[in-house]
């Protein structure tokens, strides 16, 4: 999320009382998680196996719970608890605003747009020219939709990411505080989910066509022309390259890349990035060639034993 009039980090500090070390003098300018910095962005970070992925990031300014020398240039916080103060702020610079209609009135509407009959559109969203918007159709506040774009009934567009932190008696929710934007010619089914980012934007690209029941989990980026069959399920913060496929039920791991044109076989889990060009089946996915002669293989495992008896 961005912070368009910024604030200085000693400032910003105030609202928290942690201790500034380096830059006090910086200009916030958003604030952002992890994997979606960039430059004037404060980001946070709790857990020693993340210290160095977060001070060597793009991010200037860094919530962090352990007294460190900070990177030349970059301003941190120290604080005992970043991921509270993280939700606190993204909290006070984007709260919730309820919807004050079934179509709020601050939503613009481009020329030609139909609504079908119970669409609910939430506070700040921008839709194209010449789109269709079906039935029980949900899109929360500040959702980007191009021109010529077709929601089937029941599908919401900027649910909150599925991100929680585990305390000792309960987990605490990740305030979402990022969009959706989905670009032109886009269609997407019935009944599907396309989660917000945190605090970036998951975003669908021009022409891409989702089937019925797919998931599209938070900060996650769809290229162009991509194609997905029903039932699958996409994890937060991967990006997937233009041209991609995948057929039905597949499942993609969070925080990977799929390359321009990979195909991916109907009930193939994705564990790790995949090279663009290539067909892939199985789980974990491989090359679909190499995937089938494995699974011959292992179909004579039992004539093989038996002979060995």
């Amino acid at each position: 999320m961005k912070i368009h009039s910024g604030i200085k980090l000693s400032e910003l500090n105030e609202l928290i009382n942690g201790k500034v070390i380096g830059n006090a003098d910086g200009l916030v300018t958003g604030i952002n998680e992890i994997h979606r910095v960039e430059v004037g962005d404060l980001t946070f970070v709790d857990h020693p196996k993340y210290y160095d992925k977060a001070l060597n990031s793009a991010a200037s300014f860094i919530l962090i719970n352990k007294e460190v020398v900070a990177p030349a240039g970059k301003g941190l916080i120290f604080t005992d608890d970043p991921f509270r103060d993280y939700v606190y702020l993204t909290r006070r610079f984007m709260p919730f605003v309820p919807s004050a209609s079934a179509i709020d009135p601050s939503a613009t509407i481009g020329k030609g747009t139909i609504l079908q009959p119970n669409v609910a559109i939430g506070p700040e969203v921008v839709i194209g020219k010449n789109c269709i918007i079906h039935s029980g159709v949900v899109i929360y506040d500040h959702s980007v939709i191009g021109d010529n774009v077709i929601l089937h009934a029941n599908t919401v567009i900027g649910s909150d990411a599925f991100y929680f932190k585990r305390r000792p008696e309960f987990y605490e929710k990740m305030h979402s505080c990022g969009r959706v934007v989905i670009h032109d010619h886009v269609e997407i089914g019935a009944c599907c989910t396309i989660d917000r980012g945190v605090s970036s934007d998951t975003i669908i690209g021009k022409g891409t066509k989702l089937d019925n029941h797919v998931h599209v989990g938070h900060d996650t980026v769809i290229g162009k022309n991509c194609l997905f069959a029903a039932h699958v399920g996409i994890a937060g913060c991967v990006n997937i390259e233009d041209e991609v496929i995948f057929w039905g039920q597949v499942g993609c791991q969070k925080d990977l890349t799929v390359g321009k044109g990979a195909i991916v076989y109907g009930q193939s889990g994705i564990s790790k990035s995949l090279k663009g060009g290539l067909v892939y089946f199985g789980s974990p996915a491989k090359e679909a060639r190499e995937k089938m002669k494995e699974m011959a293989l292992v179909s004579r495992l039992p004539e093989l034993f038996s002979k060995i008896k």
